[in-house]
C-alpha cells in the first residue's frame, strides 16, 4: 500500500466480504484487523479475505498471533537486520540522488553554463530518461497502472501518469521537431529521483517510528540453561528459549537475562525490571518470588521454575498489546480515509481540467499547459493523509512502552484528549492498600475510672502498659471471624492478633457480606458480626451513644471504624487506617492543574472519606463514599450521565467493571490479564505517579495527530491550486513538475518527522 487511498480500497473490499462486520487497515504497519460475526475459523475466513484483496491488486497473508508472538521474540537479530536495512537504504538513496545529479548536469545550459560534451545532447537526455523510466522508475508507474486497472488509483498512479506524460511529450518534441514543442526530459528524471528519494527517507523515518517495538522484541535472550537430572547429578544444558516448557527448571547467573516468566525455587538476587516498568531501581527477589522474562538478574545465581512460555509470557503479551495499539486508528483518521478514497480520482479530474482550461480556454502553449497538468498530478500527496495518524500512534505508544505505560491505540488517545474528570479508587490506588489497626475501643475503656484513657492506641506494639483484656477479647473475636474471609481489612486484623500472640478461635463458617462486613459462627456456637455501624444496626445490635461518638471522632481523623458483636451484644470497635501514598497529593495537584476534576471513590463512611480527601487535596464535593464493590461502575455511570468524560483509575482486578464503564480505564497493574483486557491504559509500575505522564503523553500524541492531519489537508488544499496555475495570471508564479514532485516527497516525510518530534518533547 502506498497511500491512504490504498487503505480505503482494501477496507472497502474487506467490508464487502460476507460476514465481515468491521475492518481496519493500517498504512504504516501494513496490517488489517477484521471483525466477523459467524462461527467460521479465522483461517477459513482469511482465504476469502485474501482473495478479495487480490482482486483489488494487493497481496495479503494470514497472521496467526498465537504462533507469531513466540517466534518473533526468538528470531530477531538486530545486528544483521540493521546491517541489511542500512545497506538497502544506502542503495535506495544513491540511485535517486544519481538521477537528480545526472539531470542537473545534463541541463547546465539552461542556467547559462556550458553544456558538457555528450551529456548536454538532447538525445543523451532521451536515453537517460528512457532508462530511468524503463528500469529505475518501472515499479512506480507499473504499480500505478495496475491500481488504475483495478479502479483503485493511488499515489503511484498520479506520479506514473505525470512522468509518462512528460516523457511522451518530450519524446514527441524530440522526434517531431516541426511541432516546435519544448523538450523537458529533465522533468520526469528529476521527478522520479525526488519521489524515490522521498520514499527512501520515508522508510527510514518509519523505521525510527517503529524502533520501540523492535527494542521490545530484542529483549528476550535466545537461549537458557536447562537444569536436568543425570546419573552424575544435576547438569546445566543449553536450550533454545522456544523449546522451554512449563515446569522446567532453569539456572540464571548474575548478569544474565531471565528467559521466561517463572518462580524462584532456589537462591535470591536483585532484578532489574526497567524493561517492564521503566523503573531503574533493582527489586530484591527471594525464594518463591515471581520473575518476568527479559528482566536482568544482577547479583545472585537463581534457579527458576518456568511458569509461562511463548505467547503467554508477560513480554510477549506486552509486545502483542503494543503492536495492536500501533496497528489501530484514531476515529479522527476515518475522515482522512474517506477523503483519500476519492482523492486520486479528484486529482486526475483537476489535472485534466487544468490542461483544458489553459490550453483550450486561455490559449497557453501546449507544453506549458501539459506541465501544469503534470504538476497537479505529482504535487498531490494522499500519502501524508494516510501517515498522519499511524506514525503519531506508533511513536507515542512506543514512548509509553519504554516508560512502562501501555496505551491501547488511537481510540484511547482520542478519548483521553476529551477527559474532564479523573476518578480514583481509594484503596490500593491512592492508599497503600495495606491497612493497619490503629485503635481499639470497648465500653469499659471509655469509662475506665473516668480518666483520659479512653481507648488503646497501637502506635507500635503497646509497651507502656498492659493491653486491657477487653481490647484483646475484641481483637480475638474480630480476627477469628475474618479467618477464611479473604478480605483486606480482615488480613490487617489477623496480623494484629498475631502480633499480640492471640490464639484464634476455630469457626464453623465465615461469610463476607459485600459492603457490610463478615458474619461468622464459632465452633462454640457463638455468633459473630464484624462490620460497619449501619449494618449492625440493621441486625438490631445496640450501639451506645458514647461508642458512636468515638467512631465519629475516629472517622474525622481518616480512620475506618469497625464494630464487633458477639451473640447480638456489642463487644467493641476497632479502627483502621490505610496510609496515603506519599506521591498521591502531588498527583492530585498536577491533574487539577491540567484542568481535570479529581474524584475519589471509596467504601468508607462519609466522614472518613472526607478526612482522607482533605489530606489528598480533593474537594469534599468530589468524594463518593459508602460505595459497595458492585456499585463502583454505577458511580462512574452517574458521572458520565452528568456530562463528564471520565477516566477511572483502579488496580485492574476488582475494579474491572468500573474500568470498562468509564470513558477511559487506567489500571495500575503488574501485567494481570484483567488489566490487559479491560483498561485503555495499563501502568506496569503500579505507580500512581504514572497517571500524570500517561495523560500528558496521550494528549501530546493526539495533538500531534491533529497537527499532522491539519498539515496533510492544508498542504493538498493549497498545493493543488498553486500547481494548477492559479497564481500565474497575477504573479507569474507556477510550479514545474520537478518542484511539485519535491514538494510531494517533502510532505510525506514531514508528517513522519513531525511524529518523531514527540520523542524530543517527552518528559
Amino acid at each position: 500500500m502506498k497511500c491512504a487511498g490504498c487503505v480505503a480500497t482494501v477496507e472497502k473490499r474487506l467490508l464487502a466480504c460476507e460476514g465481515v462486520k468491521a475492518a481496519s487497515v493500517n498504512l504504516l504497519t501494513e496490517k488489517a484487523t477484521v471483525v466477523y460475526g459467524d462461527e467460521r475459523e479465522a483461517q477459513d475466513l482469511a482465504t476469502q479475505l485474501i482473495d478479495a484483496i487480490a482482486k483489488a491488486g494487493f497481496a495479503a497473508e494470514f497472521v496467526d498471533k498465537s504462533k507469531q508472538s513466540a517466534r518473533r521474540l526468538t528470531t530477531t537479530n538486530s545486528t544483521t537486520a540493521n546491517s541489511v536495512q542500512n545497506s538497502k537504504l544506502s542503495r535506495e538513496i544513491a540511485i535517486p540522488a544519481a538521477l537528480v545529479t545526472l539531470a542537473l548536469v545534463g541541463h547546465l545550459g539552461l542556467i547559462g553554463v556550458a553544456d558538457l560534451p555528450l551529456i548536454g545532447n538532447m538525445y543523451a537526455h532521451w536515453v537517460v530518461a528512457t532508462v530511468a523510466l524503463a528500469w529505475i522508475g518501472r515499479p512506480i508507474w507499473w504499480d500505478g497502472l495496475k491500481s488504475l486497472w483495478y479502479r483503485a488509483p493511488n499515489m503511484n498512479s498520479l506520479v506514473g501518469l505525470g512522468t509518462i506524460s512528460a516523457y511522451l511529450a518530450s519524446t514527441i518534441a524530440l522526434f517531431v521537431p516541426q511541432l516546435n514543442w519544448q523538450c523537458f526530459f529533465e522533468e520526469p528524471v528529476m521527478l522520479l529521483g525526488f519521489v524515490l528519494l522521498g520514499q527512501a527517507l520515508l522508510e527510514r523515518a518509519k523505521g525510527k517510528a517503529s524502533q520501540a517495538i523492535r527494542a521490545l522484541m530484542e529483549l528476550q535472550p535466545a537461549s537458557a540453561r536447562l537444569l536436568v537430572n543425570s546419573a552424575d547429578g544435576e547438569l546445566q544444558v543449553p536450550i533454545a528459549v522456544e523449546d522451554l516448557q512449563v515446569g522446567d527448571r532453569i539456572v540464571v547467573l548474575p548478569g544474565e537475562k531471565i528467559p521466561v516468566d517463572g518462580e524462584i525455587i532456589s537462591g535470591s538476587s536483585s532484578i532489574d525490571e526497567s524493561m517492564l516498568t521503566g523503573e531503574s531501581m533493582p527489586v530484591a527477589k527471594q525464594l518463591g518470588a515471581k520473575v518476568t522474562g527479559a528482566t536482568l538478574n544482577l547479583t545472585g545465581s537463581i534457579t527458576v521454575q518456568v511458569l509461562q512460555t511463548g505467547s503467554e509470557t508477560t513480554l510477549a503479551r506486552i509486545v502483542a498489546l503494543v503492536e495492536s495499539a500501533q496497528a489501530s486508528k484514531a476515529p479522527i483518521q476515518y475522515l482522512a480515509d474517506r477523503v483519500a478514497g476519492y482523492f486520486a480520482y479528484s486529482v486526475m479530474a483537476i489535472s485534466g481540467l487544468t490542461f483544458l482550461i489553459w490550453y483550450g480556454l486561455l490559449d497557453a502553449e501546449i507544453v506549458f499547459s501539459l506541465k501544469l497538468a503534470i504538476a497537479v498530478l505529482v504535487v498531490a500527496c494522499p500519502c501524508a493523509l494516510g501517515l498522519a495518524t499511524p506514525t503519531a500512534i506508533m511513536v507515542g505508544t512506543g514512548i509509553g512502552a519504554e516508560k512502562g505505560i501501555l496505551i491501547k491505540g488511537g481510540a484511547s488517545l482520542e478519548k483521553i484528549d476529551q477527559l474532564s474528570a479523573v476518578i480514583f479508587d481509594k484503596t490500593g490506588t491512592l492508599t497503600t492498600g495495606k491497612p493497619e489497626i490503629t485503635d481499639v475501643v470497648t465500653d469499659d475503656l471509655i469509662v475506665f475510672g473516668r480518666k483520659l484513657i479512653e481507648q488503646t492506641t497501637f502506635k507500635s506494639l503497646v509497651a507502656e502498659r498492659e493491653v486491657p483484656a477487653s481490647a484483646l477479647r475484641a481483637l480475638q473475636l474480630a480476627a477469628s471471624a475474618e479467618v477464611g474471609a479473604n478480605h483486606i481489612l480482615g488480613a490487617a486484623t489477623i496480623a494484629k492478633a498475631a502480633e499480640l500472640n492471640l490464639e484464634l478461635l476455630s469457626t464453623q463458617s465465615s461469610q463476607i457480606i459485600a459492603g457490610c462486613g463478615v458474619e461468622a459462627t464459632l465452633s462454640s456456637g457463638e455468633q459473630l458480626l464484624v462490620g460497619n455501624g449501619d449494618w449492625l444496626k440493621d441486625r438490631h445490635i445496640e450501639i451506645s451513644s458514647e461508642m458512636l461518638e468515638r467512631s465519629k471522632q475516629l472517622a474525622e481523623f481518616g480512620k475506618t471504624p469497625i464494630f464487633i458483636a458477639a451473640n447480638r451484644q456489642l463487644v467493641g470497635m476497632i479502627a483502621m487506617r490505610d496510609r496515603i501514598k506519599p506521591e498521591a497529593p502531588e498527583v492530585v495537584r498536577q491533574l487539577e492543574s491540567m484542568g481535570l476534576q479529581v474524584w475519589m471513590l471509596t467504601g468508607d463512611r462519609q466522614a472518613t472519606a472526607i478526612a482522607i480527601a482533605n489530606q489528598l487535596g480533593i474537594h469534599a464535593d468530589r468524594t463518593i463514599a459508602e460505595v459497595k464493590p458492585d456499585g463502583k461502575a454505577a458511580a462512574v455511570m452517574d458521572l458520565l450521565a452528568k456530562g463528564h468524560r471520565v477516566a477511572m483509575v483502579g488496580d485492574g482486578v476488582n475494579d474491572a467493571p468500573a474500568l470498562a464503564s468509564a470513558t477511559v480505564g487506567i489500571a495500575l497493574s503488574s501485567g494481570t490479564d484483567v488489566a490487559m483486557e479491560t483498561a485503555d491504559i495499563v501502568l506496569m509500575r503500579h505507580d500512581i505517579g504514572d497517571v500524570v505522564p500517561a495523560i500528558q503523553l496521550s494528549r501530546a500524541t493526539f495533538s500531534k495527530i491533529r497537527q499532522n492531519l491539519f498539515w496533510a489537508f492544508g498542504y493538498n488544499t493549497l498545493a493543488i491550486p498553486v500547481a494548477a496555475g492559479i497564481l500565474y495570471p497575477s504573479f507569474g508564479i507556477s510550479l514545474n513538475p520537478t518542484i511539485a514532485g519535491l514538494a510531494m516527497a517533502f510532505s510525506s516525510v514531514s508528517v513522519v518527522l513531525s511524529s518523531l518530534s514527540l520523542r524530543a518533547t517527552r518528559r
